[in-house]
Order: C-alpha cells, then sequence, then structure tokens
C-alpha cells in the first residue's frame, strides 16, 4: 500500500477529510501541468544564458554563468522539496517554487547535455511525456493493475536503485572511483538505464494510484498540489534517466 515515492506514502492522506472542495486526480494532473509549465520558463532562462555564450565561443564561461543557477537550483529543489513534503498545507507555495527551482538545474544540465549531443534534449522532453502519457493511459484503463505484489516490488527495486546511487555516488566522492555500469555507455551500460527508465515509469502507476486514494477519502483540495510535487519529483527522474540514457547511446 506504499508508493516508492519519498514524498507520498500510504499515510500521506491518513487524517484529512474536506468539507468544501476535495481533491481530485483530474485536478493534480492539472497542477502538475501547472509545474512542469514553470520549469519549463525557468529552464529555458538557464539554457537561453548558457546557450549565448557558448554560441559565442565562450564554452568555459557558459559554464561559469550558469553554475551557480544549475547548483542553486539543485540545493533549493533539496530544500523546497523537503519543506513540501512535512508542510503540506503549504504545498500550494512550495510546489511551485520546487519547480521553479528544478527548471533552474535542469536547464543547465540540458544545455550541457545539448552541447555534446546535439537534439539530445528535444528527444529527452518528447520520450518523457509519451511515457506520462502512455502511463497514464495504462493506469486509467486498469491496463496496469496495482496490486499489493506490485507495490511491493516497485518499492523494493526503488529502494536499491536508490542505495545504489548513493553508494556510487560516496565513491566517486571520497576515492574517485564510479560504478562502471551506472556511467558506462556500452551494452550493460544502456540495459541498466532502461531499466531505470522502466522504474521510474512504473513509479508513475504508484503515484497515480495513491492519488485517486486520496481523492476517494475526501483529502483536501490543497493535497492536489502535494500530489502534484509529488509527481514532479518522479518526472524529474524519468527526464535525468531518459537523458542519460540517450547520451549512453551517442556515444
Amino acid at each position: 500500500m506504499r508508493s516508492s515515492n519519498p514524498v507520498l506514502r500510504e499515510s500521506t492522506f491518513q487524517g484529512l477529510f474536506a468539507e468544501g472542495d476535495r481533491m481530485t486526480l483530474n485536478g493534480t494532473l492539472g497542477k502538475t501541468g501547472l509545474l512542469l509549465l514553470l520549469a519549463v520558463v525557468t529552464g529555458g532562462w538557464t539554457w537561453h544564458r548558457f546557450d549565448m555564450l557558448a554560441a559565442a565561443g565562450d564554452v568555459a564561461g557558459a559554464f561559469a554563468a550558469t553554475a551557480p543557477f544549475m547548483w542553486g537550483g539543485l540545493l533549493a529543489g533539496l530544500v523546497l522539496a523537503l519543506a513540501s513534503a512535512l508542510l503540506r498545507q503549504w504545498s500550494g507555495i512550495t510546489a511551485p517554487l520546487y519547480a521553479i527551482a528544478e527548471g533552474f538545474a535542469l536547464g543547465g544540465v540540458s544545455a550541457v547535455m545539448e552541447l555534446r549531443y546535439h537534439g539530445i534534449v528535444l528527444q529527452a522532453v518528447m520520450l518523457t511525456a509519451g511515457v506520462l502519457a502512455v502511463m497514464l493511459v495504462l493506469y486509467r484503463t486498469r491496463a496496469i493493475e496495482v496490486t499489493n505484489r506490485f507495490r511491493i516490488g516497485v518499492v523494493a527495486a526503488t529502494g536499491a536503485v536508490a542505495l545504489l546511487y548513493l553508494v556510487d555516488l560516496g565513491l566517486r566522492a571520497f576515492t574517485g572511483i564510479q560504478i562502471p555500469f551506472i556511467h558506462e555507455s556500452g551494452a550493460l551500460g544502456i540495459g541498466f538505464s532502461l531499466l531505470m527508465v522502466g522504474l521510474a515509469a512504473l513509479n508513475l502507476t504508484l503515484d497515480f494510484d495513491l492519488i485517486e486514494r486520496g481523492s476517494r477519502a475526501g483529502a483536501p483540495k490543497y493535497m492536489e498540489w502535494y500530489g502534484a510535487f509529488a509527481l514532479m519529483v518522479t518526472l524529474v527522474w524519468l527526464y535525468m534517466e531518459i537523458l542519460r540514457l540517450l547520451s549512453k547511446a551517442r556515444r
């Protein structure tokens, strides 16, 4: 009964009941679209800043100019994610701010990847949108049944991947060693990235399921912002995994 998304757990909607307007799945998806738009706007600003300098031949200057926004966006996004998870009533404020911060970070990352592999960002965006649409259709038509066994399997796999990424980050930070198949572009590396994209996609169905349960339980309207924020967390992960997969395929 748990979502592997850390901000969407079974206890998320417990003890909540709304006398007036209530949370709906469609309302949550609409707010998710707004958060995505905010991320695109701020991401486009960072991208434009990087692209102007890189086009002029000052690649080092482009990195220097956008690095504060990339790292600042990542750190601010982490703080705002924690705030959204702990202060759900304020998610109508913290969720848009999170999307803005993530946009700055993703815009910089995307610009760097586009410089290395022309056209890769458009492909990644289209694939992310396509995966979201397909998983939503599969969920709404019940082609994918979110059973207890299904939840347990996805939760366990996501937890294992999170632990693997933490180990890789620690090794790179303290020893300079990295786990090869996470970063390499061979068949094993591409296969690993394909698995990660699939796992992120399955997480979307768990998020849809728990949000739908919240709407049935009569959760208050502000929880739509919280659900939209949770979907953003998964979509950011999905986009980054698709971007990584495409970059491996390009090498």
